[in-house]
């Protein structure tokens, strides 16, 4: 038989250390990315503050995305977001990084941008083409 552990997932506990307001851009923010990519494993740090999105468990090499838990807004982090400059015709993507780009979601209607499911959709066909760090 197998038993129940009791105690929250550390999705809630990672929602649990936010604002509540944080707290609902995350979930809808977590929503729209399990829409775009439903095949995708989630894997919390919560020393980050992150829920990654990664085709490759227990690594940071499968990851394509991240949610960020900040103060007062949602990161939503792309691991090779300059990859993705081509298709970001809203300029929704923020970052001067080698790699990474981010979109700052501020509100939960942040995430309702119907770009944002396009992208997350782009950022994990191109990490399931060339798995690993680049």
């Amino acid at each position: 038989m197998i038993s129940e552990v009791s105690g929250p997932s550390p999705w809630q506990e990672l929602l649990g250390a936010a604002s509540p307001e944080v707290a609902v851009i995350a979930t809808r923010a977590r929503e729209v990315v399990r829409g775009a990519v439903p095949d995708a494993l989630e894997e919390v740090d919560v020393s980050a503050r992150m829920l990654g999105f990664t085709f490759a468990p227990g690594t940071y090499k499968g990851l394509f995305a991240g949610l960020v838990l900040h103060a007062t807004h949602v990161n939503l982090m792309f691991s090779d977001g300059v990859a993705l400059a081509g298709l970001d015709a809203g300029g929704l993507l923020e970052g001067t990084g080698k790699l990474a780009r981010h979109i700052k979601l501020r509100t939960p209607a942040g995430a309702e941008v119907p770009r944002l499911a396009e992208l997350v959709a782009a950022a994990a066909e191109l990490r399931r083409l060339e798995p690993g760090p680049r």
